[in-house]
């Protein structure tokens, strides 16, 4: 399925929530050279925003509510759960619950297929 003008009327609107959670400077943390994604935790906020970012467009995805290639052409989804996974595999240990982040995981996983 094609995007529509809908989704990219979202992408806009997920493009300037994530300029008010300050996405921008918690990707750039996360791609510095000091960065280490073995022992980053989801209680970083880089690592937090990327999370619930990231998650919420995969939600919409998995509902259908937003073009998955759309996404994948905007956002290296992909290459941002490589970097968070480690986090988010802990905290779904921590927590007991497996299903913490899996819209992000999924999508990241289309990716790659």
């Amino acid at each position: 399925m094609a995007g529509t003008k809908e989704d990219a009327a979202m992408i806009i609107e997920l493009a300037k929530w994530g300029a008010m959670i300050e996405l921008g400077p918690a990707t750039g943390a996360l791609f510095a050279e000091e960065f280490d994604r073995d022992s980053a935790e989801i209680s970083d906020p880089p690592v937090r925003t990327v999370l619930v970012f990231v998650e919420t467009i995969g939600t919409l995805v998995k509902n259908e509510l937003l073009d998955r290639d759309l996404v994948l052409d905007w956002l290296w989804v992909q290459g941002l759960w490589n970097l968070v996974e480690p986090a988010a595999q802990r905290a779904r240990e921590q927590t007991g619950e497996p299903r913490l982040y899996e819209n992000f995981e999924a999508l990241a996983t289309s990716a790659n297929a």
